[in-house]
């Protein structure tokens, strides 16, 4: 079991590495979903979330989350075959905390090197916590 903390991640790349790991096998963690960063400027970031969010009903579908942690899952789901065998069984071995749990709390916490913030050559970024509160959210 590997456990990857979210802070300061681009979302996009932890994702994309995640997903290659999950359709490996491996059983994945990710706790501080709410510190993880969406590059870009923060009200074209908002309008776009917006968008997904208010395009679906909780009746018709497709339901687009509003939490951070269902946001990040939704996202590596989006990069794997979901809905074939192996795609759903590598969904199952994935799950995302907001914040740290009391049961990982003393476990060996991994990052993601290539997603991390320093590879951003702007300052134009939104903290998924932030979006999700723009959002409707009460994580």
């Amino acid at each position: 079991m590997t456990v990857i903390d979210a802070r300061n991640l681009i979302l996009g790349r932890m994702a994309s590495t995640v997903a290659k790991r999950l359709l490996a096998g491996e059983e994945i963690n990710i706790i501080n979903a709410e510190k993880a960063i969406i590059s870009g400027r923060k009200d074209t970031t908002f309008e776009r979330y917006k968008t997904y969010v208010d395009r679906g009903s909780r009746e018709f579908g497709p339901r687009f989350p509003r939490r951070p942690d269902q946001i990040i899952a939704r996202t590596i789901r989006g990069m794997i075959p979901h809905t074939r065998m192996t795609g759903r069984e590598a969904y199952n071995r994935l799950k995302v905390y907001v914040g740290v749990p009391p049961e990982l709390g003393k476990e060996q916490v991994g990052t993601v090197e290539e997603a991390s913030i320093t590879r951003l050559s702007t300052s134009n970024y939104t903290v998924l916590g932030d979006l999700s509160k723009r959002l409707g959210s009460k994580f």
